[in-house]
């Protein structure tokens, strides 16, 4: 997969190149300061051989499927891959009792990072899954139970250190669980699941900031978005 895909600073340049041209022959390419014309021609076939670049019968070299989709991914001024926040499902699971109290599911994390933590499930979206089949998924693995899924907005968090270092950066996807059933877990492999009114919810400890604040964007019924920067001390994370 070309997100897993570890290339030479040499051939990120010839990646660049090819990113503004349909195709080049080998002389068209401008090469890297300092490489000789064998290193050169190493890095190119290197490239060929990972999918990223073919060459066609005319010996014009060009960017393949795969190649296009890596390279545009690049700072083309920094010349490498620009990393980018993390994507996301958040899933809210509600249920009312009896008495007409709302209550939510809320997992403690048993692993890390912001281990011990208490907060809504959260979990990466996988690559091609839709938002609300990727939630779905979450809730299944980590809860046993389905439910009507609805996209209500997006969160996004950035986490940082008390002295201001980025740990993370997140844009998750509110998703609203409702009309839950199955066989629920109470735990599974990386945490504790446990049903609580927002009132004791707030009262955890430790806690994600702000779960009443995307509750209530949740429970609006229309597409939210939230904005969160958040401090953490490092023992937290």
């Amino acid at each position: 997969m070309s997100h897993e895909i570890k290339i030479h600073e040499a051939q990120t340049s010839i990646l660049r190149e090819l990113l503004f041209l349909p195709t080049a022959g080998f002389a068209e390419l401008q090469k890297p300061k300092g490489l000789t014309s064998d290193h050169f021609t190493f890095h190119i076939g290197r490239l060929v051989e990972l999918g990223l670049v073919e060459k066609s019968s005319h010996g014009k070299y060009g960017l393949t499927t795969l190649g296009k989709e890596y390279a545009n991914r690049l700072d083309t001024d920094e010349r490498k891959v620009e990393r980018q926040g993390k994507i996301a499902v958040l899933v809210v699971p509600m249920r009312t009792r009896p008495d007409g109290v709302r209550e939510y599911m809320v997992q403690k994390r048993l692993k890390h990072p912001y281990y011990g933590f208490h907060g809504f499930m959260t979990g990466k979206l996988r690559w091609g899954e839709t938002v609300l089949i990727g939630a779905a998924r979450e809730l299944e693995e980590e809860t046993g139970l389905r439910g009507d899924l609805e996209v209500r907005g997006v969160c996004h968090k950035i986490d940082y250190t008390k002295d201001g270092m980025l740990l993370e950066d997140k844009h998750f996807y509110m998703v609203e669980a409702t009309n839950l059933e199955g066989d629920f877990m109470a735990k599974f492999d990386g945490g504790e699941n446990y049903w609580h009114t927002m009132e004791e919810v707030l009262t955890l400890r430790p806690i994600f900031v702000s779960m009443d604040e995307v509750a209530e964007a949740v429970l609006r019924k229309g597409q939210s978005f939230i904005e969160m920067a958040c401090d953490y001390e490092p023992e937290e994370y």
